[in-house]
């Protein structure tokens, strides 16, 4: 009789599909400045979208993408469904799906003459911050400019020998009464960004996990900034 065998967490490949949703400005010139804009945990693409045009109008091509893992989240009325980046279990995967996803979009765009591969921005809310840091310090010279609300850092940002100084230009904006971070954690994530980000600023708001008005306004500036550079 043979020996039974037990082996744990095989893996097969599966493809998925990854959604986002596209906005191209009707008068924009081609090819344009490209925003691509990263939800948090819990929401969706179209919530991106809507912050997305808020701050950047008619003056960019937005690109909202969306987590691709849907799960349950509670609401005033019930439930619906939210989307997450990664969790705990295996997030190395998660960050390279992630990755994959950025420069699969960046390079759609590219080849349908859309998009200026040299004028690509990100702009990430909580969990998406340190996502898109990760990118940023991966792949050092794919974006010129990083927007990073309410969020943390990679928590190997010291140790992850991939890591690149990225000469982006970066905006870092958090609140003073934030539910998940506390002001000696925002704090430490400023200095350790400010360390390795040359073209770095950061904005303090009286502000709890949330994208207010004045950030916005704050962020349209940045934005707008880029119109009368060598962009």
């Amino acid at each position: 009789m043979s020996a039974i065998t037990f082996q744990a967490d095989l893996s097969v490949k599966a493809e998925i599909n990854l959604y986002y949703d596209l906005f191209v400005p009707e008068n924009i010139s081609k090819p344009a400045p490209l925003l691509i804009a990263v939800h948090g945990y819990g929401a969706h693409k179209r919530y991106m979208m809507r912050e997305a045009r808020a701050v950047a109008g008619d003056r960019y091509v937005i690109a909202a993408i969306q987590a691709p893992h849907p799960h349950f989240r509670r609401t005033d009325d019930g439930y619906r469904i939210g989307y997450g980046w990664l969790s705990d279990q295996r997030p190395e995967e998660h960050i390279r799906l992630h990755h994959k996803f950025v420069l699969d979009v960046i390079g759609k765009l590219e080849c349908d003459g859309s998009i200026d591969p040299e004028k690509v921005f990100m702009y990430g809310f909580s969990q998406a911050c340190a996502l898109n840091f990760r990118f940023a310090f991966t792949y050092p010279n794919a974006l010129r400019g990083i927007i990073g609300v309410c969020g943390g850092i990679p928590g190997d940002l010291e140790t992850n020998e991939l890591y690149k100084s990225s000469s982006a230009e970066t905006f870092y904006l958090y609140g003073d009464d934030d539910e998940f971070y506390t002001q000696e954690q925002f704090s430490e994530f400023n200095s350790k960004l400010a360390s390795r980000l040359p073209n770095y600023r950061s904005k303090h708001y009286a502000a709890k996990h949330e994208i207010t008005e004045e950030m916005r306004v704050d962020i349209s500036a940045f934005l707008l900034g880029f119109e009368y550079s060598s962009v």
